[in-house]
């Protein structure tokens, strides 16, 4: 079965078929799903979707990008939201300085990102990392919170081979998407190419980053199987052995139980 491990699926650009659309899941070979928050009504809105579907499971935690949202209250209240079994992660919490170049925003982004790291320490969970135009401080961040001893995934990886392997000294694992099958991801192709299939994530950030011949439209996991092509045609492998691969690293990741 296929494991999107990062998707957003209480986004609006579902709010007229969601339920249709998830429905449609376990029929089209989607066995599992992560929803991963970004602001503090997501976290909520995940809590509902993960009691609604019993393949739906939470990774909760705050966007750096929304995190004029955290304070000391919402970061008590998120670490007794861990308490439900299906809260599986962390995430996704990170650094984004695409968005956000102002240095007091940025070193905000910091301090949340380093408090969200020791709670999964503290909790035992694996994180999700969104790490955009920031690879130096999102790594330095981390080594100075103890990530290298917790699990997780760089979501939507994006940089080098060269950075993959620092990553890779600490058994991270890689989630990859939709922008595999662009044809100017020659970066990230090459990174692929690096870094072992037992650390590879399928994912799609639905509803953004719709893979090739879907690009541009939104996206959904039924899009998974381009991106497992386009995984298995660099590694020599087939598209059936990514998703047998990869679900198998998921599930590994984060505790989930096989059916």
């Amino acid at each position: 079965m296929i494991f999107d491990s990062h998707a957003h699926y209480n986004d609006e650009a579902f709010s007229e078929d969601r339920d249709v659309l998830l429905g449609s899941m376990r029929e089209n070979g989607v066995g599992y799903i992560i929803n991963a928050c970004s602001d503090w009504n997501s976290v909520q809105e995940t809590l509902t979707l993960m009691e609604k579907y019993s393949f739906m499971y939470g990774a909760l935690g705050i966007h750096p990008s929304d995190i004029a949202d955290m304070d000391e209250e919402r970061f008590a209240q998120i670490r007794q939201l861990f308490k439900n079994p299906k809260a599986v992660a962390v995430g996704e919490i990170g650094l984004d300085y695409y968005w956000d170049k102002e240095e007091a925003v940025q070193k905000n982004q910091r301090e949340w990102f380093s408090r969200q790291l020791l709670l999964a320490g503290e909790l035992g969970r694996p994180v999700v990392i969104h790490s955009r135009e920031a690879a130096k401080d999102t790594y330095d961040v981390m080594a100075a919170s103890g990530a290298k001893d917790l699990q997780g995934v760089i979501h939507c990886f994006s940089y080098t081979k060269e950075m993959a392997r620092e990553f890779l000294k600490w058994d991270y694992y890689f989630g990859i998407g939709g922008v595999i099958t662009f044809k100017n991801a020659k970066k990230l192709k090459e990174a692929v190419e690096y870094i072992p299939m037992d650390r590879i994530l399928l994912e799609t950030d639905c509803p953004y980053l719709a893979p090739e011949p879907n690009r541009g439209k939104r996206n959904s996991s039924l899009n998974l199987p381009y991106v497992a092509q386009a995984i298995a045609d660099i590694k020599g492998i087939t598209a059936a052995e990514v998703v047998e691969i990869t679900c198998r690293n998921a599930k590994q990741l984060f505790s989930i139980e096989a059916e």
